[in-house]
C-alpha cells in the first residue's frame, strides 16, 4: 500500500555518546531554567510597571539581566551543538529552534540598542521586550519538544530488555 514514512532520530547513537558527555549539556540544563526564572521575574515587573506606572527601571534592567543570560545560553549552545554535532548552528536536529533562536536574539538585542540607543517611548520599550519574550516563549516550546523526543527515543537499558523477556 503506502511508503511507511521514516524520520531520522534525534540523535545517533554517537551524538547520544558525544551530548551525555559533554559538560555543554549539564550548563545548557543549568541555564535554561535559570532564564526561565529570570524571564518570569521580568515578566511580572514589566506587568507591574504597566498596571502602576511604577518600577520602570527595575523592569527595564531585568530586560537586560535576561538579555545576557540568552547571549550566555545561546554562546554554550552553539558550543553544545559543535561538540554534539559537529557544527555551531543549524545542526539538522535543531535547525528550526536555531532559526528560531536568532530571531529570539534579534529581538533581545534590538531592546539593548532601543534602552542604550534611547527615542523609544517607556511602553514602546518594554512592549519591544515582550515581543521578545513572546517569541522567547515560543523558542523555549521548539526546546521542550525536542527534549521530550529525545527522552522518547532514549535507549532501553539492557537490563530491562532482559527482564521483560522473562
Amino acid at each position: 500500500m503506502g511508503e511507511k514514512k521514516t524520520t531520522r532520530s534525534l540523535y545517533t547513537a554517537e551524538e547520544r555518546r558525544r551530548r551525555d558527555a559533554s559538560k555543554w549539556t549539564i550548563v545548557q540544563g543549568i541555564l535554561a531554567p535559570v532564564q526561565f526564572i529570570v524571564f518570569l521575574a521580568s515578566l511580572g515587573l514589566i506587568g507591574w510597571f504597566f498596571a502602576t506606572g511604577e518600577g520602570l527601571a527595575a523592569a527595564q534592567l531585568s530586560v537586560v539581566i535576561k538579555t545576557l543570560i540568552l547571549y550566555a545560553i545561546m554562546i554554550t549552545g552553539a558550543i553544545w551543538e559543535k561538540d554534539v554535532f559537529g557544527q555551531y548552528l543549524f545542526a539538522p536536529a535543531f535547525y528550526w529552534e536555531d532559526v528560531f533562536s536568532i530571531l529570539v536574539l534579534a529581538l533581545h538585542t534590538a531592546f539593548l540598542w532601543a534602552y542604550w540607543g534611547g527615542g523609544w517611548t517607556d511602553a514602546g520599550l518594554l512592549i519591544l521586550a515582550l515581543a521578545a519574550y513572546l517569541a522567547y516563549v515560543i523558542n523555549a516550546g521548539q526546546f521542550l519538544w525536542k527534549l521530550r523526543q529525545a527522552r522518547k527515543e532514549a535507549p532501553v537499558p539492557q537490563a530491562a530488555i532482559g527482564e521483560g523477556a522473562r
